[in-house]
């Protein structure tokens, strides 16, 4: 009898678990594949620093982001667009005729009502990468709880697949760091199946502070030799921004107001 009822017990978990929403932590943009957005809801993060820069542009009023692959592919875009404010970076290096990439230093130009057409190594690549998703959002440390929150509230029921931007292929720590705020955020109520990438992303995120993580990172050792350590210690704050945005169906992300 109580071997029947442990059985019976197993197969009403497995079958909970089957119902549940998956919690996916992919390590870089070159690991996606279109299966992989299936049904599913897009966190994209570049800690640093694209997502925390559109994150604090939007903070600052702009009103809209066009993210762009490349110098060539911004010009286009900017010259559909018509007035709008150019910002780029490739390699962490300040493109010519474009106003600075980093959340502090952009945000230093008037930002308010503008339009962004905004170009960097990883974060707007996989951005557009991740358009076939159901929802595609922009998340960092700064708007983790916002962006929490409404898909808590918006998509209860669907899964969500976090993709750390990495490096030109290669794994970035901030990213991962990034996923397990959101892991945290999302699953605090124990309503996902978490794959290894997101278990992993948690364990990280509750081992170390967010300001020893990001300045340790390799992109934060090449900002500290930029003499840009501001940068980087200002996108180590958590849920500072209530700031949600979101790609619209023409691949603009535009600001969801609550």
């Amino acid at each position: 009898m109580r071997r029947y009822i442990l059985q019976a017990s197993l197969t009403h978990s497995q079958v909970t678990a089957a119902t549940m929403p998956h919690l996916q932590v992919l390590l870089k943009k070159e690991d996606l594949l279109p299966v992989h957005l299936e049904d599913r809801v897009v966190i994209v993060l570049d800690i640093l620093f694209a997502t925390s820069t559109m994150v604090h542009a939007f903070a600052h009023g702009v009103a809209g982001i066009w993210p762009a692959l490349n110098t060539d592919d911004a010009n286009v875009v900017a010259a559909g667009v018509g007035d709008c404010i150019k910002s780029g970076e490739y390699l962490a290096e300040h493109l010519p005729g474009f106003s600075p990439a980093f959340p502090l230093l952009l945000g230093r130009e008037p930002l308010h009502g503008r339009k962004l057409v905004y170009c960097t190594t990883n974060g707007t690549v996989a951005l557009r990468a991740s358009i076939g998703a159901q929802d595609v959002y922009v998340g960092c440390l700064l708007n983790g709880a916002a962006l929490a929150s409404h898909i808590r509230k918006v998509h209860p029921d669907s899964s969500v697949l976090i993709v750390c931007s990495g490096s030109i292929g290669m794994f970035n720590l901030e990213d991962f760091y990034g996923a397990g705020h959101f892991v945290e955020l999302l699953e605090g109520e124990g309503s996902y199946q978490l794959n290894d990438g997101a278990r992993g992303a948690r364990l990280l995120r509750r081992a170390y502070d967010p300001k020893t993580v990001l300045t340790g990172s390799r992109v934060g050792l090449m900002m500290r030799d930029k003499d840009l350590v501001d940068e980087v210690e200002y996108c180590a704050q958590f849920d500072i921004l209530d700031v949600v945005g979101r790609l619209d169906s023409e691949g603009v992300l535009r600001q969801v107001k609550s």
